[in-house]
């Protein structure tokens, strides 16, 4: 979190309208549950644990924005951050993933993050250490010279001369090695073919039991009998530039303390983790549900001592979760909040409605963001050596015809200017380059005869946008 204590929640909502187009509720809440993460870390010890996150739910229809912000979030936060989808949970005692493996990916990624962040700081340590085992592989191998001798004297007088010699020779090498390791330094080797042994694929066997079960456990297998099997060593050629990364990762890794990396991992978890809990109303099942209820009211709750705060079991150790940011989001056009049970809201105190989209959104989303779908054409064209350009006219339209297809089917926000545009755009990316090269103007009227027919069936609306 240290790069992010110099944003303000304004700052926050400035980043993310960079990319999201309106949901200014949401921008907000979300910009003050992460600064509330840092200014926790500022309290005193004794209060600082008393102080919970308050976890939220976003609230609206598909397309809106609510995974768009947790992408983001992601991004700005730098901190250990994993967006679930709650529907492929199911009750502990039925196949499935039980919901606490959610903690356990969060905290192998949480290790993976520190761990790359300590191999980035003794990186240039690595590869000078990986430079002299180079060297070391250049090197040509010694001769070993043999003498037969017949008598005392002899003996004596070829034990000086190999001494002489191996002196020689030492300075030999020594000279050598200098004059290699500065012709290796100069880039001048980068072609030159190395014999190394690298360490090659576990045991693929032990994969099959993994998806459930042991993985359940948060037990990596692979541990527990590496040490009852030496690693598997295969020997390989390859140039000088493939297998110094090697030889620097293996080198980096020796550099690194494992169980420094591990606790300071378990801390981020615990103090900054963030879970994005995708299709909460998925799970919200409605008062008159009937017989199993293996993916619903069960699945909330397993969900709740989590989110209420738990000690999770993982192959690292045990993850408390009291003070993971919990942010859920669902679209709830068929079950409601309220109909999650009475405990799990309890622990969801925050509750932001996001607005659907209407035509004058659209217009903003295809040009304002960074990323927007129009940018992203122009840019795909443009290695084709075509310029596309959009008509002021044309982008409205287009915006239009979204937003009728989303009145008159289902409305999927956003994502319906994906399809409007893949079926405005087809013949051109099809044409180019072969056929159609140099500029090409999308105008208003190429957005109505192209799209005329799909607007006005119905039934071929429904299904090709």
């Amino acid at each position: 979190m240290d790069e992010l204590q110099t944003l303000t929640p304004r700052q926050i909502v400035a980043e993310l309208d960079k990319y999201i187009i309106g949901q200014n509720d949401a921008k907000r809440s979300v910009a003050i549950a992460l600064r509330n993460r840092w200014r926790r870390q500022r309290v005193s010890d004794k209060l600082r644990e008393e102080i919970m996150p308050n976890n939220i739910i976003l609230i609206g229809p598909t397309g809106v924005g609510k995974t768009e912000i947790a992408r983001r979030i992601s991004k700005l936060a730098h901190a250990p951050f994993i967006k679930v989808e709650a529907s492929k949970f199911t009750e502990v005692g039925y196949v499935g993933r039980d919901v606490e493996s959610m903690i356990r990916d969060l905290t192998d990624l949480a290790v993976a993050m520190v761990r790359s962040e300590k191999t980035a700081t003794v990186q240039e340590q690595a590869v000078q250490l990986a430079n002299e085992r180079l060297v070391d592989l250049l090197m040509p191998p010694l001769k070993q010279q043999t003498r037969i001798v017949t008598s005392q004297s002899e003996a004596e007088e070829a034990e000086k001369a190999m001494e002489e010699e191996a002196a020689k020779m030492e300075k030999k090498r020594h000279n050598s090695r200098e004059k290699i390791r500065q012709q290796l330094l100069e880039g001048k080797l980068e072609e030159g073919m190395v014999e190394m042994d690298v360490a090659s694929d576990g045991m693929p066997m032990m994969q099959v039991i993994t998806p459930v079960g042991v993985e359940e456990l948060g037990i990596n297998l692979q541990d527990i009998v590496g040490n009852l099997f030496p690693k598997k060593m295969k020997r390989r050629k390859m140039k000088v530039s493939e297998a110094r990364p090697v030889l620097a990762q293996e080198e980096a890794q020796k550099l690194i303390d494992m169980d420094q990396v591990v606790k300071e991992a378990i801390g981020r978890v615990e103090n900054s983790g963030i879970v994005f809990l995708d299709e909460i109303d998925k799970i919200a099942g409605a008062k008159s549900t009937v017989g199993p209820d293996v993916s619903r009211e069960g699945v909330q709750r397993d969900l709740l001592p989590v989110v209420e705060g738990t000690n999770v079991f993982t192959k690292y150790g045990m993850v408390k979760t009291d003070h993971v940011l919990f942010i859920a989001s669902g679209a709830f056009h068929v079950s409601k909040p309220s109909d999650l049970i009475p405990e799990l809201q309890g622990r969801f105190p925050i509750r932001v409605e996001l607005s659907s989209l209407t035509a004058e959104d659209f217009v903003r989303i295809l040009t304002e963001p960074e990323n927007a779908l129009i940018k992203q054409y122009i840019a795909m064209l443009g290695t084709d050596g075509v310029e596309l350009f959009f008509e002021k006219e044309a982008i409205t339209e287009i915006a239009n015809i979204a937003s009728q297809v989303n009145e008159r089917t289902e409305n999927i926000g956003a994502r319906r200017l994906h399809t409007v545009l893949t079926a405005l755009l087809e013949d051109i990316l099809f044409d180019v380059p072969d056929q159609r090269s140099g500029k090409i103007v999308i105008t208003a009227e190429h957005v109505k005869s192209t799209l005329k027919d799909i607007v006005e069936d119905e039934d071929l609306s429904r299904y090709i946008l």
